[in-house]
């Protein structure tokens, strides 16, 4: 049995490599493949003879980052069943929602997240989930806790169905309207990533520090897993800290580190960056985002870094294109090449090929495309034309030597600190609220966020809201990161001839500012 079950061959391999540094946990846990290999185990067993988890079905857990999160990941990855990690950050009526969609017949959730999950209890959305189990402590309303989840056999368990077409894991994409649609991760698709990524990426004796959250693609899949497969070392925080993440880089030697700009630039104002020792890595990856020219001056002058670029989709991949080191400065702004098993092209509204300098849509053909997404068969015959092209939805360019840069995106989605935010959404959201006649939302430039986002909205006649109004309405119904910085109360917006609202004249009135 090879498929699915990584931590079986790794503890062949390499049993008394260290896997695994959870510095969330008091005192740290520093477990070996043998250990990481036992524990998925022994969950595995207790999954399938407790809760009758079996091939295909869906495994939740909702937590911050910590070894958890692999043991699930690991022991659904045995059992041909599916790891579907919960974005934390979510308002518990979306989450709710998400359950509803995925039909997890388990939750296991953190002590964070306990009052969310004793809504859950009692919602209807949630009632394909038969067990809740309690990472920490005591169980919380009726729950198991997880060390009691965890009491049965180490013996080896592998599930003889498991093929390389079989779903490991669900990541869930922002979505321009409704629900976040749901990436169907296979283990082919974790292979041709891992491949892409080794190629012009990882070593063997790699040291990886990982700072992204495992519900998030960039967490579980850009190094992560590819590391397991490579029998390297990973260290995990529990959640982002600069501070912390600098000493973690001198004390454990790492040699390999990712980031969204944002998180750079909070390195470069923590206490203790001019004392850091960062000379073990041997370079960093940025994406999410473009990485300013000054930071990457700043880094290579003050620490020595050397910094790649690359650009990402949960859909395929993630790892789809990487800018090297050397071409940091001369190609800045540009996210690369394409990935050595990538095939990228820049098309026009008919799907015609375009050359150098053209800007079309980015269009993208290879083995490490999802399988499609998750009770969505819509999105999913919509997202691949007839040639087998993923259309990314970007507007992008390559320049004569093949470099490819993102100009704007076909729809209205910006980043803000590294996570998609969808106008769409919002603007459902404040469309709910009685007083609000028109909006919308839009991002500009942010120097913490690289951009955030600003809601424009004009009241119904007659009717009275303050902005503190309609943001407390947002708050109250969406992700803190989703909620624009600030609310505008405008007596109208920009309408097109043809009735649209003109999202590109309150950008630049707002970015002129």
């Amino acid at each position: 049995m090879y498929i699915g079950d990584y931590l079986g061959r790794r503890a062949i391999y390499s049993p008394d490599k260290l896997a695994i540094v959870d510095t969330g946990k008091t005192p740290e846990l520093r477990l070996t493949y043998a250990e990481m290999n036992a524990r998925a185990n022994r969950l595995a067993h207790w999954l399938r003879d407790v809760v009758g988890v079996g091939y295909g079905d869906r495994v939740a857990i909702l937590a911050r980052d910590g070894v958890e999160h692999l043991d699930t990941f690991f022991a659904c990855a045995k059992l041909g069943a599916i790891h579907t990690a919960l974005n934390w950050r979510l308002h518990w009526r979306e989450t709710a929602a998400i359950l509803a969609d995925t039909t997890p017949k388990l939750l296991i959730f953190s002590a964070d997240f306990a009052t969310a999950v004793t809504e859950f209890q009692h919602a209807p959305e949630a009632a394909s989930v038969t067990h809740y189990v309690h990472l920490d402590g005591e169980p919380v309303g009726g729950s198991l806790s997880f060390k009691e989840a965890r009491l049965d056999s180490g013996e080896k368990a592998t599930t003889a169905a498991v093929t390389e077409d079989t779903t490991a894991a669900l990541i869930f994409t922002g979505g321009t309207t409704g629900l976040p649609k749901a990436a169907q991760v296979t283990h082919k698709m974790i292979a041709w990533n891992s491949l892409n990524t080794i190629i012009h990426d990882l070593h063997h004796d790699d040291i990886y520090l990982n700072v992204f959250p495992l519900f998030h693609t960039g967490g579980l899949f850009v190094y992560t897993l590819p590391q397991v497969i490579l029998g390297g070392t990973t260290i995990l925080l529990r959640q982002f800290d600069p501070a912390q993440v600098l000493d973690l880089i001198a004390r454990e030697r790492v040699t390999v580190f990712a980031g969204v700009p944002t998180m750079y630039q909070l390195l470069t104002q923590a206490a203790n960056w001019a004392e850091a020792d960062l000379a073990s890595l041997r370079f960093c990856t940025s994406g999410g985002a473009p990485l300013p020219v000054p930071l990457v001056q700043k880094y290579t002058a003050e620490k020595g870094i050397r910094f790649k670029q690359g650009f990402g989709m949960t859909e395929f991949g993630p790892g789809i294109f990487a800018l090297a080191a050397e071409d940091a400065i001369a190609k800045a702004g540009s996210i690369g090449r394409p990935n050595f098993y990538v095939d990228a092209r820049v098309v026009d509204e008919q799907n015609r090929p375009l050359g150098p300098n053209e800007v079309g849509e980015l269009v993208l053909r290879g083995p490490s495309y999802c399988a499609g997404y998750f009770n969505n068969d819509e999105a999913t015959r919509t997202a691949v034309d007839e040639d087998n092209w993923f259309h990314t939805g970007d507007l992008a360019r390559h320049d004569d030597d093949w470099y490819f840069f993102i100009v704007d995106r076909k729809k209205d989605m910006f980043i803000s600190g590294g996570e998609n935010v969808y106008p769409a959404e919002i603007e459902k959201v404040l469309y709910e609220h009685t007083a609000v006649h028109m909006c919308a939302v839009i991002g500009v430039p942010d120097p913490k966020w690289g951009e955030s986002g600003i809601a424009c909205v004009v009241l119904k006649p007659g009717t009275e809201a303050t902005a503190d109004d309609l943001m407390q309405h947002m708050v109250d119904r969406l992700a803190r990161y989703k909620v624009p910085r600030r609310v505008e109360i405008m007596k109208e917006l920009p309408i097109s001839g043809a009735g649209k609202i003109l999202k590109r004249d309150l950008q630049e009135r707002f970015t002129a500012r």
